[in-house]
């Protein structure tokens, strides 16, 4: 690799590599020390392709949510079953690695801004800007910077677009999905919004449970499903369908109440 060579987005890959070491070193505690992460399907990764890959998956902190994926997909591809035993898995990162955030979120800091340049695909929302709803059109330029991710790599999403639980799937993902056809892969944490703060960089709560499931990816007629069956795919597979609420302890359900009155709060 050539010490200048960038991506298509302008990122120097020798600049990024060294950033998600530093990052990862500084995190990995936060998912095997303060708190152990439980992975499950792990596998699944190591036999995807280098690109075109969409992963889907239900959010719960803007940050520790994406920073765990970067550990668990780098730690699979070097052999890892379910584990992030070991942090030398980051001493040669997939580099190609992209997620989906809003380009406010991206821009609020210095931190930020590093967090950025490691993969961010900022775009505008359209449903929600400086902390008010807002109704506007979505820019073809950022379907077309996703679209240029898929082409050089993995994507990261969260189709919800909130760290809320079991808020619409926005139909954009859907969209994106029928555009470029990728292999599309669910993801469903939990436990992160219990230990972390709503940015995901402070550990709130050590000792909790966070769970990790990699689900094999989605059989999708790209040609005949509409959107809406996509969406509603999607709404089973990260399991943020209306549905499941039924079956979550009454506990849980009053630690989210709560967690929710906090982040209409802040």
């Amino acid at each position: 690799m050539g010490l200048f060579k960038r991506n298509p987005f302008g990122h120097i890959l020798f600049v990024k590599k060294w950033l998600i070491r530093i990052l990862g070193a500084l995190t990995h505690r936060r998912f095997r020390g303060f708190n152990e992460l439980q992975i499950e399907g792990s596998e699944i990764i190591k036999n995807l392709p280098d690109n075109n890959v969409l992963f889907i998956s239900n959010h719960q902190t803007y940050f520790a949510d994406v920073i765990s994926m970067f550990h668990v997909f780098n730690a699979s591809l070097s052999d890892r079953e379910d584990s992030i035993k070991n942090i030398g898995y980051l001493w040669n990162p997939k580099l190609n690695i992209y997620y989906v955030a809003a380009k406010e979120t991206m821009k609020s800091g210095l931190l930020p801004k590093i967090l950025a340049y490691v993969g961010s695909i900022s775009i505008e929302r359209t449903w929600r800007a400086e902390g008010k709803n807002i109704n506007r059109q979505v820019k073809m330029s950022d379907i077309s910077s996703i679209g240029k991710a898929l082409d050089d790599g993995w994507v990261i999403t969260f189709p919800q677009g909130t760290t809320t639980p079991f808020k619409p799937i926005r139909k954009g993902t859907a969209h994106i999905i029928k555009k470029y056809q990728p292999i599309v892969v669910p993801i469903v944490i939990d436990g992160f919004r219990r230990s972390f703060d709503k940015k995901g960089l402070r550990v709130k709560k050590k000792n909790v449970y966070q769970s990790f499931e990699v689900k094999e990816p989605l059989v999708i007629d790209y040609e005949n499903e509409s959107i809406s069956d996509i969406v509603e795919k999607i709404e089973y597979a990260i399991e943020q369908h209306p549905s499941f609420l039924k079956v979550i302890p009454q506990a849980e359900l009053e630690e989210k109440e709560r967690l929710n009155r906090e982040l209409r709060n802040w």
